[in-house]
């Protein structure tokens, strides 16, 4: 009988502490899932705020952008919102009213230059004031532009102190593209100039990278001159002169027939290559993986 009692004790025992190691699994398990949730969320969590924080950062240099070139209306915020950037237009914004950006310190400083203004501009058939007769002022264009009251109006003063104004001196000295008929054009009334009719102008066609700086880029062109030994220095003086920059890489003078003087060289311009601004995106990773 006591041995029936101990056998019965043992198994009650036996199946207690399996009862027992159960529970401690399955405490083990939810233990487990509940650190793998935990860390997933945790995951998650480092996750969306990375991604947050990288936003913000976009949404700040974007906005610092805008602000600095001073395309649109000052943010209500620190930063501009959706609704602002879409409302955005340059045309409707004041150059009085972005006072220390990029387009203010172009408008007001480059514009008004009269260092620059002194020089002769390639494009004058446009810049006639019909008032005067003459060339406009920058006073003029400016009140022009700040009388104007549609957009529409006032995009066309700004783009006739963009044409007339000094700036005008920064494209025609150098372009911000390859264009071979604007520079014989200019090649040709230098040649006018200087009392002297060309037959025939004609560009090479090659283009090459420049070593003097990026994004600079030359194309060569041929010049042979046939005058007088005054007109063929004269030509050579008003090239050098020129707005636009002329790299003279060969030449020969020698005397032509009719004591005249010839000059044959080889010659490079320079233009910019045009710069794109595109969008960049930044994939932003959990725990840098």
């Amino acid at each position: 009988m006591a041995r029936e009692i101990a056998i019965l004790k043992r198994a009650k025992i036996s199946k207690a502490q399996q009862y027992m190691l159960l529970a401690v699994l399955g405490a083990a398990l939810v233990l487990g899932a509940s650190l793998a949730v935990t860390l997933h969320a945790v995951n998650q969590i480092s996750f969306n705020s990375n991604v947050i924080a990288a936003e913000e950062q976009a949404i700040v240099t974007y906005s610092n952008a805008v602000k600095n070139i001073g395309i649109c209306k000052k943010p209500a915020g620190e930063v501009y919102n959706l609704d602002e950037i879409k409302a955005c237009n340059p045309n409707s914004v004041s150059i009085s009213s972005v006072s220390g950006t990029l387009r203010y310190n172009i408008m007001e400083n480059l514009a008004a230059s009269e260092v620059l203004n002194s020089v002769p501009k390639e494009n004058t058939q446009d810049c006639m004031n019909p008032k005067t007769n003459k060339n406009y002022t920058y006073d003029e264009m400016n009140e022009i532009y700040a009388e104007a009251d549609t957009d529409e109006e006032m995009a066309a003063a700004s783009e006739l102190i963009q044409s007339c104004s000094a700036l005008r001196i920064i494209p025609d000295a150098l372009p911000a593209f390859k264009n071979e008929e604007a520079l014989l054009s200019s090649l040709n009334k230098i040649f006018l100039l200087s009392g002297w009719e060309p037959e025939s102008l004609s560009p090479t066609g090659t283009s090459t990278a420049s070593t003097l700086g990026n994004n600079l880029n030359t194309f060569s062109v041929r010049l042979s001159v046939e005058a007088d030994s005054a007109t063929t220095l004269t030509v050579l003086d008003n090239i050098e002169r020129s707005i636009r920059e002329f790299n003279i890489e060969r030449a020969t003078i020698g005397w032509g027939g009719n004591n005249t003087l010839v000059l044959q060289a080889q010659a490079s311009a320079f233009y910019m290559t045009p710069t794109t601004l595109s969008e960049t995106t930044k994939t932003v990773k959990v725990g840098g993986k």
